[in-house]
């Protein structure tokens, strides 16, 4: 178990003493008791995780939790034209297209075939496949025919291209829209890139871009949990 060395005491601003260290418990067990609590059983979401292991898909969709935070979002600002950059087997997609509700419109892009028949089968299975267009190929090579502008825009694809990404989600947004970028702190090593790792200096110059865009409005919040440590990142387009 991790121990809470340095804690802050609760009631005051000096640090915990030892004596008040205390085990805390793992994050993943943390995850696993608020997805019981706030999501429960979802026979559809399960099948779509269940289909992409069948298929080869590499286990990085969004965890249960981060999937209902984008659910809500979507929910929230009322989004009705909803565009995802990076499809995986669409249970991110499910998600969204959940939250935007039934007379909404999801493009999502993704540049494996396989990802997205397995993605496909998952959104007819979820009754959300009416309501979602999967489009394929690269994405910054279909992105040009893709017409905005979108009320929420949600990354989740190759990081190497995430400042492309948000470029073109600029350009098919509007003044209140939302855009979030998954995996922006990558345990923290966004912090100071090893030069040998591009991931990590891909998402600092990503993060870099929105709080310099003038177009952007921009916060991150970082997590822990089943995924490991990462974060999102949330903007707001002037």
């Amino acid at each position: 178990m991790v121990k809470a060395i340095g804690a802050i005491c609760g009631h005051c601003a000096q640090p915990a003493t030892l004596e008040a260290v205390t085990d805390q418990p793992n994050p993943a067990d943390v995850d696993a008791f608020l997805d019981t609590t706030f999501v429960g059983e979802d026979a559809a979401l399960s099948a779509a995780l269940e289909a992409s292991d069948a298929a080869g898909l590499p286990r990085i969709a969004v965890s249960a939790q981060q999937g209902k935070f984008l659910s809500l979002l979507a929910t929230a600002i009322g989004a009705r034209r909803i565009l995802e950059i990076g499809t995986l087997g669409g249970y991110s997609t499910i998600w969204l297209a959940r939250g935007a509700g039934s007379d909404a419109r999801v493009v999502t892009l993704e540049a494996e075939p396989l990802h997205a028949e397995v993605a496909r089968a998952n959104l007819d299975r979820a009754g959300v496949g009416d309501r979602v267009e999967v489009v394929v190929g690269p994405a910054l090579q279909t992105l040009p025919s893709v017409n905005g502008p979108f009320d929420l825009v949600f990354i989740d694809a190759d990081k190497e291209n995430t400042v492309g990404y948000l470029q073109w989600a600029v350009r098919l947004s509007r003044p209140g829209s939302v855009i979030v970028v998954d995996n922006v702190i990558r345990d923290g090593s966004v912090l100071a890139p090893p030069d040998d790792d591009p991931l990590a200096k891909a998402m600092r110059a990503a993060l870099d871009m929105m709080a310099d865009h003038s177009q952007l409005d921009a916060a991150v919040l970082q997590t822990v949990g089943v995924k490991g440590w990462d974060g999102f990142a949330l903007a707001l387009v002037r």
